[in-house]
């Protein structure tokens, strides 16, 4: 029988030696050789002056020539509202990109994006309520540069979807994507920047060779004018790669530190009101439903009455009355207080773990 259990108890701990290795989903850095095609996805449009997000192709962006696929998304993506897809970018490691036409037609050539009255109109909308558009690559979300008057450079998250000027909203159709980059002692790469640089130019001040995707600038100097009526838009973008010493596990300090100056004033007001308005209701049911007690127990008329209990004081009656499977009950009560202590007992070791091991990873 001893030798029984000392066996069952070896086989445990050389179990739990042999597990030492774990894997979260999105937490591991991901290796990028020369030339590796780097994928840019959509994530969703947001606004300060609205709380209703948009995703990104319910506006007239230009599509992939393989299709729109959205990824499959977790519990706390669905909550906030986005909804992850393909865009027709094609960005590759350390290769940069002067200039290059986004959208495609059917028949493979690059070509303009023509814009219905509607679809301008809808594009003006969203600029005029301070929409943003929201990229990810490599779970990095895009941020733009800004350039405060004392030199000193602030990040806010996406890019603008326009500017306005007076009552006239232009569309910014051409980005610059810069991205930096961590080389490994591998001789692979890390992204570790994602930042972009919005521009509007209109159709005539971008030229491009037809059947391919280079295009040049003719000294633009009209941005891209949207709302009035149909237009034809020429989307297109550039690609810049720039070495950084920031390691993989510090590329997240910048949206870290980033001011938030994007207050949602109208959810900070419209859950006040909210608040109010069901705190107003419940009392309002409460004195409804108390109201008859409490004016009968005011009563002095009647001694026998006073004394007597009625109305919502019965309760106590029904609060320490045992259950009448009082036994079954206890054991439920036991053995899910069990399952909760050692639910988080394990959670706290696996995240100790994974803690320790991330660490080693990344400094090593």
């Amino acid at each position: 029988m001893a030798s029984r259990s000392a066996l069952v108890w070896m086989c445990v701990l050389l179990g739990c030696s042999n597990v030492v290795s774990f894997y979260l989903p999105g937490v591991a850095p991901t290796e990028f050789q020369e030339g590796q095609l780097v994928d840019i996805k959509a994530v969703k449009l947001t606004s300060t002056k609205t709380q209703l997000p948009y995703e990104y192709y319910s506006v007239p962006f230009c599509e992939p020539t393989k299709g729109v696929f959205y990824k499959s998304e977790n519990l706390g993506e669905v909550l906030r509202g986005d909804r992850i897809v393909n865009t027709p970018y094609e960005v590759k490691m350390l290769k940069n990109k002067a200039c290059s036409v986004l959208c495609m037609s059917k028949d493979m050539k690059y070509t303009t994006k023509s814009l219905s009255k509607d679809q301008s109109n809808d594009f003006k909308e969203k600029i005029l309520r301070d929409y943003y558009v929201h990229l990810i690559t490599d779970n990095l979300p895009v941020a733009t540069p800004i350039e405060m008057p004392d030199g000193q450079i602030i990040y806010e998250r996406g890019y603008r979807l326009g500017s306005v000027s007076g009552k006239e909203a232009y569309l910014h159709n051409h980005l610059n994507f810069i991205l930096r980059y961590h080389k490994t002692e591998h001789n692979t790469f890390r992204v570790v920047g994602f930042e972009v640089k919005p521009k509007s130019f209109k159709k005539g001040e971008i030229t491009f060779k037809e059947n391919t995707e280079q295009c040049t600038f003719n000294d633009p100097r009209t941005p891209q004018k949207v709302g009035e009526e149909a237009v034809e838009v020429l989307f297109s973008y550039s690609v810049e790669w720039h070495p950084s010493n920031v390691v993989w596990a510090s590329r997240w300090d910048i949206y870290l530190a980033m001011s938030d100056v994007q207050i949602h004033w109208f959810s900070i007001i419209n859950s006040v009101v909210v608040v109010f308005f069901l705190s107003g209701i419940l009392t309002m049911i409460m004195v409804r439903t108390l109201r008859r007690d409490i004016a009968q127990y005011n009563k002095d008329d009647d001694l026998d009455e006073t004394i007597e209990e009625t109305g919502w004081k019965l309760v106590h009656g029904d609060i320490f009355r045992p259950p009448r499977l009082s036994k079954l009950l206890t054991s439920f009560v036991g053995a899910g207080i069990q399952i909760f202590c050692m639910a988080l007992i394990t959670i706290c070791k696996f995240a100790l773990h994974a803690t320790i091991e991330l660490r080693y990873l990344l400094f090593t």
